[in-house]
């Protein structure tokens, strides 16, 4: 069936056998030390790098401001139906604050500010009342402490109290913005701690927000883990204080994504296990085989962790896609060693002399037969998928290149495990139970005999020789519907997308140990986004703007940037209308309300009486820098020499809406900015970074998938030109794997999932698998067609041999993949849903489409000859 070459490679591997078995496994022992001697190190998705200007600009950004690194945790106090600004709900937030200073380690990890919200702002404004009731002369200006503030707002009446508030809340009053409040030290006004849909002047609200600021001990490439522990700590305390109310951060939601990967691998482990060992165990219908199987995926695991620590490629989600793809490949390669062997011995391929009892062919003999019909096979889909993945090191991210050798060496750690070990160690084993037990170990291949299996598959063998056009044509439509929906799918990247999910109610009622946890970040993060201006990582944006920032009519442009801001997009919009996006316009107008020497200063610049200076901006800039140096520095940046180079806005955005818009939206604003005045502005910040990191890796990924087709398609050709002399069976070959890509894109449109960084890796499973797949069916049936007198003969051949081991391993990592789809994790959701699609996807086009391809090519040829 195979050349000389796969004849002797078998026979050698055979008569070795137990030489081979010794040597694959020190060698694997070798190899896997990489995993402990190696430091692999972790890494994110969206810790790539690329050169673009938005990236040149942010770190610009970094090395001449004043860049806060105060860890920012964001806490929500709601009652929907209810008030969260009542005397009791104040005190209690700031007996919340008491208990958490008080603890040592807690209070270690909280900076000078600590905890500030509207209850400071008002516990404050308490304070210095009592004090100007008290004082006989000059009443005390210090800053009051916790408890002054709650010893002040206990011993007030809820009336008083909401006097107190009403005050606070009026910004023409002294207790407003600007004043007694804002002499306690906070500096945002009180309406930066309610929603954006308060109503100002009122005194009731359904929530409000209190902002927790840490502090960062951690070196700049080290995550602050105290800080995040600490978050964990207080929310545990929030939840028994409040009856509704959350504390939303890093270590929150890092807590969160960890516990739900946990319950969801508590619960799906199991089903995975029993799915998965029951389809193996149907199509062996062996314990041995089965467990033979486990040990080569076994060494596979350890060359992948192996490769992965002697290279010290970093971990990352990118590369969560890897083992996956190599337990596939190796299910897939074990079943068609096993089943072309089992073949073998049961006398079904030509060649078999040295018959043992029974009629049967011998271990060795038939090990040498099996291995001899696949083992081009296996190295064909070893080369082409292992070069396809390879071709992604051309891509400029570090992070993709990592991914396409990491891919390929698990690839070639596939066929050393399946095509060399395995067979050995398979004929060692058999040889051993046969010789020492007298177990007969000549088994029935999967798929053929009488059985329920080979019903099916025979009948599959009738549709390539009766309706093969009518196949080719539906595959075809269907492809191009799937590529039609391709171009409408979503291609954003959400953070808020990889936050934890609640459990189903079905999941809530399995006994204690399986019962998943409750999980509301989801529902949080997106009530805060659309509620309140957020803090912290990706809630703020920035606008670098350069070249003349002291002309007054580039102040303007800064000045009027918030209106190019939809109010329907992620700027955030405040209560008054007004954008929330500060900048050297904002600042001036604060410290002159704040200062008398910068009030005095813009009023001799000022000649319309806009609030901004006609003239002279760099001096006013001087004053502003004299009577606030931090404050002026986080808006404008001074050199040495005392000229201004640039200036930037800091644009405040919704922290859960997806990057790519976020991108959109502040790069409106920066050519706002750009349009109206003499300078230049270039948006960047966290969240368009990482659109931008995003939207080149999904581009990179999409030309790997191109190269990788191509790369395939090349090879195919030139083996079945060497190996048949047949130019066309190559494209013939492929034809199917593209088909499935195109219907596995068509099916994520239709279930609504984003074709992102994230799931372009994951359909890369489509070609590995498809291809692989292919590979086998075309190579068995271009082997059968040699030998068999007639098409239906050989198709009949293919699609019970070839495709009851195709419908072995597609059944089982369909399964066990799939079942992912029930973790609470949307990422594992989105992996197991896309990873099963396509499976199915690709064994189906491979038992049907390329079938009908194989029979349409053969009549071709008869009609041409």
């Amino acid at each position: 069936m195979s050349g000389p070459i796969a004849a002797r490679y078998a026979e050698w591997i055979v008569s070795h056998s137990r030489l081979v078995v010794v040597l694959i496994l020190v060698l694997t022992a070798v190899v896997a030390v990489g995993a402990v001697v190696g430091e692999s190190g972790e890494g994110e998705i969206g810790q790539f790098e690329t050169d673009s200007e938005e990236t040149d600009a942010f770190e610009e950004i970094e090395a001449t401001y004043g860049t806060d690194d105060a860890v920012v945790a964001q806490l929500v106090v709601r009652d929907e139906s209810g008030d969260v600004l009542t005397r009791d709900s104040l005190l209690e937030g700031l007996r919340l604050q008491q208990d958490v200073r008080e603890d040592e380690d807690l209070n270690a990890t909280l900076d000078e500010q600590g905890f500030v919200g509207l209850e400071n702002i008002v516990g404050t404004a308490a304070v210095y009342e009592d004090r100007a009731e008290s004082a006989n002369g000059r009443p005390d200006a210090s800053e009051p402490t916790l408890e002054e503030q709650i010893a002040a707002l206990e011993s007030r009446s809820d009336e008083e109290v909401e006097t107190l508030l009403a005050d606070v809340l009026d910004p023409d009053s002294d207790a407003g913005p600007g004043g007694r409040a804002a002499e306690s030290g906070e500096r945002g006004d009180p309406y930066e701690f309610l929603p954006t849909d308060y109503e100002p002047g009122e005194t009731e609200a359904d929530a409000r927000i209190t902002f927790v600021f840490q502090v960062d001990d951690s070196g700049p490439d080290e995550e602050p883990q105290a800080a995040y522990d600490a978050q964990v700590e207080i929310a545990d305390r929030i939840d028994e204080r409040f009856d509704d109310a959350f504390l939303f951060g890093q270590g929150v939601t890092d807590e969160a994504s960890s516990n739900a990967v946990g319950d969801s691998f508590v619960i799906i482990t199991p089903v995975a296990l029993v799915l998965v060992l029951g389809v193996l165990a149907i199509t062996y219908r062996d314990v041995v085989d089965v467990l033979i199987g486990l040990v080569g995926i076994g060494v596979v695991m350890a060359w992948l962790a192996g490769i992965q620590g002697w290279l010290e490629i970093p971990s990352s989600q990118l590369l969560i896609a890897v083992p996956f793809l190599l337990i596939g490949l190796s299910i897939d390669y074990a079943l068609h060693v096993v089943m072309r062997y089992r073949e073998a011995r049961a006398g079904e391929l030509d060649g078999g002399t040295s018959r043992a009892r029974n009629g049967a062919v011998g271990t060795r003999a038939g090990m040498t037969l099996g291995l001899t019909g696949v083992v081009l096979a296996l190295a064909a889909a070893t080369v082409s998928t292992g070069v396809g993945f390879l071709s992604n090191v051309v891509s400029p991210l570090g992070a993709v290149r990592d991914f396409a050798i990491l891919s390929a060496g698990g690839i070639l750690a596939t066929f050393v495990a399946f095509a060399v070990f395995v067979p050995a160690l398979k004929v060692e084993i058999d040889e051993f139970l046969e010789t020492r037990f007298d177990r007969d170990r000549a088994k029935r291949p999967f798929g053929t005999g009488a059985g329920a299996t080979n019903r099916v598959l025979s009948r599959l063998v009738a549709i390539p020789q009766r309706m093969p056009v009518v196949v080719v044509l539906v595959a075809l439509v269907l492809a191009a519907g799937g590529a039609y929906g391709a171009t409408g799918i979503d291609t954003e990247f959400n953070q808020a997308d990889f936050l934890p999910e609640d459990a189903p109610d079905w999941a809530k009622s399995l006994p204690g140990p399986l019962a998943p946890g409750t999980y509301t970040i989801s529902e949080d993060v997106a009530y805060l986004g659309e509620n309140f201006a957020e803090r912290g990582e990706g809630s703020q944006t920035q606008i670098l703007i350069r070249e003349d920032v002291t002309d007054p009519d580039a102040l303007v442009a800064m000045d009027e940037a918030g209106s190019a801001v939809d109010e329907d997009g992620t700027v955030v919009v405040g209560s008054d209308g007004e954008a929330a996006i500060e900048g050297p316009p904002t600042l001036i107008r604060e410290l002159a309300s704040e200062n008398e020497t910068v009030a005095a200063a813009l009023e001799e610049r000022d000649t319309n009486g806009d609030g901004l200076p006609d003239e002279d901006v760099a001096g006013l800039y001087d004053v502003l820098f004299d009577v606030d140096a931090d404050r002026a520095s986080d808006v404008l940046y001074r050199t040495d020499t005392g000229a201004y180079e640039s200036a930037r806005l800091l644009v405040t955005v919704q922290g859960d809406a997806p990057a790519q818009t976020v991108a959109d939206d502040s790069r409106d604003v920066a050519a706002a900015v750009e349009n109206a005045g003499p300078v230049t502005a270039v948006a960047t910040g966290g969240p368009v970074t990482t659109a931008v990191v995003q939207d080149a890796l999904l581009e990179t990924l999409v030309q790997a998938f191109a190269i990788t087709l191509v790369v395939i398609l090349v090879f195919l050709t030139a083996l079945y030109w060497f190996r048949h002399g047949a130019l066309s069976l190559g494209a013939v070959t492929l034809a199917p794997v593209v088909a499935a890509l195109a219907w596995l894109l068509g099916a994520m449109a239709l279930l609504d999932l984003p074709f992102n960084s994230e799931t372009a890796v994951i359909t890369s499973l489509a070609i590995g698998l498809g291809v692989d797949y292919s590979i086998h069916v075309g190579e068995r049936f271009v082997a059968e067609r040699d030998e068999r007198e007639s098409l239906e003969d050989a198709l009949a051949a293919t699609v019970t041999g070839t495709g009851g081991a195709l419908l072995g391993s597609a059944a089982t990592t369909a399964a066990g993949f799939g079942v992912l789809a029930l973790a609470l994790a949307p990422p594992l959701q989105r992996f197991g849903l896309v990873t099963g699609l396509s499976i199915v996807f690709a064994f189906v086009a491979c038992l049907t489409v390329l079938p009908c391809l194989l029979v349409l090519r053969e009549r071709v040829l008869a009609r041409g000859s």
